[in-house]
This record gives structure tokens, sequence and C-alpha cells, in this order.
């Protein structure tokens, strides 16, 4: 006789907050799926740190892997980097919501790129993110999105800038132009595509 489990089905939300992530990885929740990925290699730590130096701390907290709750998007993201203005948050607990965000920052892996291009994409828009970065080293390039608008997986960003490395990207609603000069590469990976 097989045995059936009559336990309650919980949320994905419920189950994540409760996950067990092994030393060395990192999850997300990311509409209501479980993502889970091995810690971010040399030259991501370092574009991170070039890219978090460069916020003035009198007038930004630039936090790495801060979590943030998107409410309606079954989505609770672990960006590379959050800009927060120094003023407008001080909560204890480690979900910040995302009208207190003005910039989010994801450096592209191998195993990111679809989710950093497409679903982190319209979940930051959808939370309403004034900018979010993305910074692919396989591509030599950062992309900066701005103006997000929509809700749900329709949510977009209205504008789109395109540097490659070496260049600076002004980066308007921080107040700083972006040096993207000492950022390293990796080996081009092809992405997915989607139906």
């Amino acid at each position: 006789m097989t045995a059936v489990d009559e336990r309650p089905i919980t949320s994905s939300a419920e189950i994540f907050e409760n996950l067990d992530v092994p030393e060395g990885y990192r999850a997300e929740l990311l509409r209501g799926e479980i993502v889970m990925m091995a810690g971010p290699d040399w030259v991501h730590n370092k574009i991170v740190l070039f890219t978090e130096r460069q916020f003035p701390l009198e007038r930004w907290f630039p936090m790495q892997t801060q979590d943030l709750l998107i409410p309606g998007q079954s989505s609770e993201t672990v960006p590379d980097l959050v800009v927060i203005p120094i003023d407008a948050y001080d909560q204890p607990g480690r979900l910040v919501p995302p009208d207190v965000v003005t910039m989010v920052l994801e450096v592209v892996s191998k195993t990111s790129i679809d989710r950093d291009y497409d679903v982190k994409r319209s979940i930051y828009a959808a939370g309403g993110i004034p900018a979010y970065l993305i910074i692919d080293p396989m591509e030599a390039q950062c992309v900066l999105l701005t103006e997000p608008t929509g809700g749900g997986e329709d949510a977009d960003y209205q504008v789109e800038r395109t540097v490659k490395f070496g260049d600076p990207l002004p980066i308007d609603l921080v107040g700083i132009e972006l040096d993207t000069s000492k950022f390293d590469t990796l080996p081009k990976v092809k992405r997915h595509r989607r139906p």
C-alpha cells in the first residue's frame, strides 16, 4: 500500500522562508520559483566592489546582497547591489521594500543571464524601482534601465542605455558617472532564446 502525504501544501513563500540554504549558496524567490545559485566568482565580486565604491556614502547606502520584497510578484530578490538614499530607510529585518530603493544592480553570470536580462527586469520594473543596472562581463557592457512602467510580467523599463566597458556611464538618478574601466571580462556565452 502506498502512503499518501496529507499535509497541506504551503505557498512557495512559506517554503522559501524555511529553506535551509547550503553554505556557499544563496537563494531567491522569483515569481514563486525558488532559485538557488552558487556563490559569485572573483570577476563578479571585483565588479561589485568597484561599483559600490563609487557611491558617496554621505548620500547613499550601497548594500551588497540585501534582500528585497517585491509585493504582488511573489518575489524576494537578492540583487548584487541595492542603492538606497541614506535617509530613506532604517528598519530592522532582512527584507527591504522597493519603494525606498533608487537602484539595483545585477552582475550577469553564465547561469543567471536569462534571469537578469528578462525575469528580474520585469520584477524590478513592477516593483517601481527607478533604475536597474545590468553589468555583463561576458558582453563587456553595462545596460542601464530607467523609467519603470506597467505591472506584473508585462512591466518593463521605458529607457535603456548601453555602454561598453571602458566608457563612463552617467547615472543621473544617483548623481554619479560610473567608471567602468576596471571591470574585467569573462568568456562569452550564448543566451537562451525563449519561444
